[in-house]
């Protein structure tokens, strides 16, 4: 892979690639884009580790992703110094792929549904358990099976991207390739996951429906095929930074959090942020701040000052392997602080991620999920039947569909008409853009738990 072709400007769905200049570039109007859609917006109702959380300081999945696309900018501002360098640019500069890596980084959880990764677990387990899935599986192929048994974030969210977001334009939001290629972490399709090495077998970044746009993403910055997966690709270079600045933020700020509710003690979290700093004069300087919350706020500072310097020196010592496609690891598990961030993840797996009433609304979050697509699911299902034997749907199935969004159920579309792979993706993406409290609201609704109250 080669630098001129991975940070392409060309916009997914135009024709040509748009000029870079040294005022407001592509790259950072790619930003502006995500920070000012709906999608985005919606995450500050969707959890990072607290679903429905009482306290205001406690992130939701907006400040995280805000916070991973401002620590995203330093790394791809410091790693685009030396691949400026390096490459010896006329028009493009280390802020531009620092713009590509902030943009990237502020979207990578934009698909999440609902109630945190219980949603998505959810999701998965009702595909392969229902009795209603069961019936709609029956027509579809293997690689459309596979899209929902392994349903994936990720993917979820290069479709809002490249589609859902402005559903008019081919392209979606028509951000640049690069931005695109930066963003997908896991450039395969679903049924292919399980045959590659390394990072990339985790997940999958798009569904059939988005397979050809992403073939163009691939095709205009030149990402590698990966031998003998005919949809797969080895990643984008910067989808190292993009997956480093998501691994510092969720290690070091839900700590904090976990900190902030009580669960981590200050012995402990500044143990295990100075594990990082290594400077003993910080901890005595942080010791002589007189407000708690301004101690530990300021170690959080160092501990990211220090790791974001270890990613960039690390980028840079495998940019060769990285930009060959051949590099298999986070660049996390690879600096000096590695160790300090694995006893960090144990002790969040320990005590933070199972803090009792996070489970308790993630493990309602598998109810609820479940709820919602056996309803609606069943409902589109027996419209869609009904329309095309010429007979009538039942009233229940009828007025369950008229609560979902028009943009989720084309009845004049003939693939949703023929589809119920395309029926059961428009419900995803329903239930997908769904904040907490609306899931929770809608639930109770459909359930008969509460009604409407107010004037008509």
């Amino acid at each position: 892979m080669n630098w001129r072709e991975l940070l392409s400007s060309q916009r997914l769905g135009k024709n040509k690639p748009e000029q870079i200049s040294l005022g407001r570039s592509p790259f950072q109007q790619d930003f502006d884009r995500i920070a000012f859609s709906s999608a985005f917006r919606r995450l500050q109702d969707k959890a990072q580790v607290f679903p429905l959380a009482e306290s205001a300081y406690v992130r939701t999945r907006l400040t995280h992703s805000m916070e991973t696309s401002c620590i995203g900018r330093s790394i791809g501002t410091g790693a685009g110094v030396y691949i400026c360098e390096q490459e010896k640019f006329e028009n493009i500069q280390p802020s531009d792929i620092g713009a590509i890596v902030a943009a990237a980084a502020l979207a990578h959880d934009i698909g999440n549904p609902p109630l945190g990764h219980s949603g998505e677990e959810a999701i998965r387990h009702w595909f392969c358990t229902s009795k209603v899935a069961a019936e709609l599986q029956s027509s579809m192929s293997e690689s459309e099976r596979a899209d929902i048994e392994n349903y994936e974030g990720n993917a979820q969210g290069f479709r809002v991207l490249s589609k859902l977001q402005m559903p008019d334009n081919y392209g979606g939001m028509q951000l640049t390739c690069a931005t695109l290629g930066a963003f997908a972490k896991y450039p395969v399709e679903s049924i292919n996951i399980k045959k590659l090495p390394g990072i990339a077998a985790k997940k999958f970044n798009f569904f059939q429906l988005e397979r050809d746009l992403f073939c163009k993403v691939a095709e205009n910055t030149g990402m590698k095929k990966i031998p003998g997966i005919e949809f797969g690709w080895k990643r984008h270079p910067l989808v190292f930074l993009v997956e480093a600045a998501d691994d510092i933020s969720y290690h070091i700020v839900d700590f904090e959090d976990g900190h902030m509710l009580g669960i981590i003690s200050y012995d402990d979290l500044e143990e295990a942020f100075m594990r990082i700093i290594r400077q003993d004069y910080i901890k005595e300087f942080a010791r002589s701040l007189k407000e708690p919350e301004r101690r530990v706020e300021f170690l959080r500072a160092k501990a990211l000052g220090q790791l974001v310097g270890e990613i960039i020196e690390c980028f840079i010592e495998h940019h060769d392997e990285i930009l060959a496609g051949e590099l298999q690891e986070s660049l996390i598990d690879l600096i000096p602080s590695a160790e300090a961030l694995q006893l960090i993840r144990k002790r969040s797996q320990k005590d933070v991620y199972t803090y009792r009433r996070a489970v308790e609304i993630e493990a309602a979050g598998f109810e609820l999920t479940e709820g919602l697509l056996d309803a609606f699911a069943c409902a589109v299902n027996e419209v869609a039947t009904a329309k095309a034997e010429g007979t009538k749907a039942s009233y229940r199935s009828r007025k369950l569909q008229q609560l979902i969004p028009e943009r989720y159920r084309d009845e004049t579309d003939i693939e949703w008409q023929q589809s119920a792979y395309v029926r059961l993706m428009n419900i995803l993406d329903f239930i997908s853009s769904m904040t907490d409290s609306y899931a929770v609201s809608l639930y109770k609704k459909i359930k008969g738990i509460s009604l409407p109250t107010g004037n008509m």
